[in-house]
């Protein structure tokens, strides 16, 4: 082999690892070499001699992570001595506490859903916005289409609420009736209020912190 030859296939190799290493940090589940290879545009045995090297290579290094081939697929993986480091982590952040207002902003999209921000915002009486951003990016709320007469998006719970609660369906929920007074009439109330009530700046009006 010429050192032009070895120059041009040292510059591939190098091209190779960064893609392979793309592809596996996205990857939710093994891949295998053939896989692999289609993605990166190689031949499968080179392929695999790189996913080789690089496992070498961050063991050597002695990484965080490792790269482990597993009946047949390569994939990422935390190395195992700093599995209690990640658990202290991912424990935590499960444990993270909802605040009063996202609790009860929960509450009303679990027993009215589908529904609005602006009817949750009726039921509560106060601008739930943030509150509710909260809960999409806790993936306890996702979107539910729209409202057919007024084009607003709608709400509901999700698979992980139920999951996190430990009830199957939405079923399951307590009955609320015998602790709150009707939902509709308590709504009628608080716009008969909103009536005589003085007009406000809209930026005065009052919002939960999420």
């Amino acid at each position: 082999m010429t050192e032009q030859d070895q120059g041009a296939e040292t510059a591939e190799a190098v091209e190779l690892h960064p893609a392979l290493e793309a592809v596996l940090m996205v990857a939710d589940q093994p891949l295998d070499a053939l896989t692999l290879a289609t993605a990166v545009g190689h031949p499968p045995a080179v392929v695999d001699e790189a996913l080789a090297a690089l496992a070498a290579e961050y063991d050597a290094q002695g990484r965080g992570f490792e790269l482990r081939n597993v009946a047949g697929g390569w994939r990422y993986y935390t190395r195992e001595e700093y599995a209690g480091v990640v658990e202290g982590f991912v424990l935590e952040g499960q444990q993270a506490r909802l605040t009063q207002a996202a609790l009860e902003t929960l509450a009303v999209v679990a027993y009215q859903q589908p529904v609005s921000r602006a009817r949750v915002s009726a039921v509560r009486g106060v601008n739930v916005d943030g509150v509710m951003r909260t809960l999409l990016n806790r993936g306890l709320v996702e979107e539910a289409g729209q409202d057919g007469e007024h084009g607003a998006t709608l709400y509901r719970t999700t698979s992980y609420f139920l999951e996190r609660i430990g009830i199957v369906s939405l079923d399951e929920l307590p009955d609320l009736a015998p602790h709150l007074p009707d939902l509709e009439e308590m709504e009628s109330e608080m716009s008969s209020a909103a009536q005589l009530a003085p007009a406000t700046d809209p930026g005065e009006a009052r919002t939960d912190e999420a």
